[in-house]
C-alpha cells in the first residue's frame, strides 16, 4: 500500500511538473469562477457573501425536502386510510379545531425560522461598508466601462486622473493572445477588473443607455445597472484567481456578448498593475495569465 501511494505521488508529480513550472514562470492565476462540465451546484464561494448564500440555500433545501416528504407521507396515508374500500362510511364533521390551529401555526413557525436566518444574509449584502477600493462600473450596449474612483492600496498621485478603461469580449482568434482557452469564449474580456485579495471592494453600478446587470456568481453579487441611478455592491475576495460573470439583465441584441472578467491578485501584483494602468496599460497578461479552471464543486 505504501509503495502504491509513493508510486502514485511520483506519477502525479511528473504529470503536474510542467504546469507548476509554467505557473511559476508566467505567474498564472487559477480560473475559479467558471462553469465546469459535469459538476453540479454553485461555483466555489470566493467571498463570505457567497458562502452565506450557499449555506442559506442548503438550509432551505433541507426545509423544503422535509415539507415535501411530510406532505407526501400525509397524502399517501389519507389515500390508504380514507379511500372508499377502507372507509365505506365517511365522517360527516366539517371542522377540526386542533388541526386548523396546527396547519396555521406550523407554517408561521417555519416562515419565521427562514426569516431569522435569511435576513442577516440580506443585510450583509445591502449594508455597504467603507471600501478599500471603489470602482465605478457603467454598462453600455454592449460592453462595460470601469473607473477606479478610490484606490486604498496604492494611493493615486495628487491631481492624477483615475484609472479608467473599457472592457470588451474577446473574439475566438484573440483568446490565445490574451492567455485564455477556447472554452473561455464569451467569458473572457480584453481588459479585466483587477483587485487585491482580502480587500473590501465597493462597486458603484450604473447604466449609460438601458438596464444592464453586473454579476459575479463566485462572489455572490448581482446589481442592476439602471441609467440615472448609482447603485452599489461590495465584496471581499478570499482567494486569488480569475472570476467570470456576464450581464444578467436583457439589454438588447448583443446582451449575450458583454462578459465580465475579474482578476484577484496579491497586493504586490495589484500595485504593479496599477502603476502600469496609470501609464495607460490596463492589461494584466504580463503579470498574471489564467490557467485551466480549478474543478471545485460547490458545497450545498
Amino acid at each position: 500500500m505504501r509503495f502504491m501511494k509513493t508510486l502514485s505521488g511520483l506519477a502525479l508529480s511528473v504529470a503536474t511538473a510542467p504546469l507548476l513550472a509554467l505557473s511559476a514562470a508566467a505567474q498564472e492565476l487559477p480560473v475559479i469562477g467558471k462553469p465546469v462540465d459535469g459538476l453540479l451546484g454553485f461555483q466555489p464561494a470566493a467571498t463570505e457573501l457567497a458562502a452565506d448564500i450557499h449555506w442559506l440555500d442548503g438550509m432551505l433545501n433541507y426545509v423544503i425536502t422535509a415539507i415535501v416528504l411530510f406532505v407526501m407521507g400525509l397524502m399517501i396515508y389519507c389515500f390508504l386510510r380514507f379511500n372508499r374500500r377502507a372507509n365505506p362510511k365517511p365522517a360527516t364533521f366539517t371542522h377540526n379545531t386542533p388541526i386548523e390551529i396546527a396547519w396555521t401555526l406550523i407554517p408561521i413557525v417555519i416562515l419565521v425560522g427562514i426569516f431569522v436566518y435569511s435576513l442577516p444574509v440580506l443585510f450583509k449584502q445591502q449594508e455597504i461598508p467603507e471600501g478599500d477600493l471603489v470602482i465605478k462600473v457603467t454598462g453600455y450596449q454592449w460592453y462595460w466601462g470601469y473607473e477606479y474612483v478610490k484606490d486604498g492600496v496604492t494611493p493615486a498621485e495628487e491631481g492624477a486622473e483615475p484609472v479608467a478603461f473599457e472592457s470588451f469580449k474577446l473574439e475566438r482568434d484573440q483568446l490565445a493572445q490574451y492567455g485564455y482557452q477556447d472554452s473561455d469564449y464569451l467569458l473572457a474580456t480584453d481588459a479585466a477588473v483587477v483587485v487585491p485579495v482580502g480587500k473590501t471592494i465597493v462597486m458603484q453600478v450604473t447604466g449609460a443607455d438601458v438596464i444592464h446587470s453586473w454579476t459575479i456568481p463566485a462572489f455572490g453579487v448581482k446589481q442592476d445597472a439602471v441609467p440615472g441611478r448609482l447603485a452599489q455592491l461590495w465584496f471581499k475576495a478570499d482567494m486569488e484567481g480569475v472570476f467570470f460573470g456576464q450581464c444578467s439583465e436583457l439589454c438588447g441584441k448583443d446582451h449575450a456578448y458583454m462578459p465580465i472578467t475579474v482578476k484577484v491578485v496579491s497586493e504586490a501584483k495589484y500595485a504593479e498593475w496599477l502603476a502600469k494602468a496609470k501609464a495607460g496599460d490596463v492589461q494584466l497578461s504580463s503579470i498574471a495569465a489564467p490557467v485551466a479552471p480549478v474543478q471545485v464543486a460547490a458545497n450545498n
